[in-house]
């Protein structure tokens, strides 16, 4: 593990070096979904030896501080990763992926004109908005779910929100595998480090973040090559409306992966890494 100070507070990293004779290069920085942190995307790094990773937590999650300077909105998100990138200097050239929510917070920084990245890849991203359509019910519930552990006591709030059979109702309802001992492994994953936030407030900011933008908002000011990876049964962006957003970007590329959920990281780890390689290679490795 590795610290930054940044303005906001100081953001933990993981660095994944390339496998030694590995030719590929620059370098994956890869942003994690909401109430996970980097453990989430390892599966998806495992596939990917040929490559150099790094992976923060995001401000607020895992190891890292909640921000002390400002809101954990998309903006304050969008902004850190800029703050990020500047003081990693990464060597050679950026590729930026983002999961779920990662996928807005990534989206967001290049529309605002993020210069140190070269490619995007959005893995199950947010493409249509969670307050309107089909999801806004659940949506509108589980919104009611974080104000109300926001206003209860301390201990009472933070119970409610580490519940554990809250916490495996989720990973339950987002799991499709058939797979017991992958379901077990999945469940344990949620387990883990689904509850490792920081404070309450900043869990809420983050969620209501999550769930008032989507990637579809900042799509057609993001020049540079996009690959969407989405999953053909994702319970959080249907993928009609992934393969509508593909066409909002300049440059984009959809892949679609059969028989899996919002877990792709999870479940489809290898599938998504192959695709994720094949893209690098034709578009970033090429002009290196």
């Amino acid at each position: 593990m590795h610290e930054i100070e940044l303005p906001g507070g100081v953001t933990r990293y993981w660095d994944y070096p390339r496998e030694e004779g590995g030719a590929a290069t620059g370098t994956i920085v890869a942003v994690h979904g909401f109430r996970g942190d980097h453990h989430g995307l390892e599966p998806v790094v495992g596939h990917l030896p040929g490559r150099h990773v790094v992976m923060p937590d995001l401000p607020g999650f895992g190891a890292s501080t909640a921000f002390s300077d400002r809101a954990h909105d998309i903006t304050g998100y969008a902004a850190w990763l800029g703050e990020f990138l500047r003081a990693l200097e990464p060597i050679g050239p950026v590729t930026l992926l983002g999961h779920s929510f990662g996928s807005i917070v990534v989206a967001a920084a290049l529309a605002e004109g993020l210069a140190e990245a070269s490619a995007a890849v959005l893995v199950n991203p947010i493409g249509a908005p969670a307050l309107k359509g089909p999801k806004a019910i659940g949506t509108g519930a589980a919104i009611a779910y974080y104000r109300l552990a926001r206003a209860l006591p301390a201990g009472a709030g933070n119970a409610l929100l580490r519940n554990p059979a809250i916490v495996r109702a989720m990973s339950a309802m987002m799991a499709t595998t058939g797979d017991p001992a992958l379901r077990r492994w999945i469940h344990g994953q949620h387990d883990a480090y689904f509850s490792s936030f920081a404070d309450r407030a900043s869990l809420l900011e983050s969620f209501t973040a999550s769930v008032s933008h989507d990637v579809s908002e900042y799509a057609a000011r993001i020049a540079l090559p996009v690959l969407l990876v989405a999953a053909a049964q994702d319970q959080i962006t249907p993928v009609a409306a992934e393969r509508r957003l593909a066409t909002v970007f300049p440059d984009a590329r959809l892949e679609v992966i059969d028989r899996v959920g919002h877990l792709i990281h999870y479940e489809k780890p290898a599938e998504a890494a192959s695709f994720i390689e094949s893209f690098l290679g034709e578009r970033v490795d090429a002009r290196a």
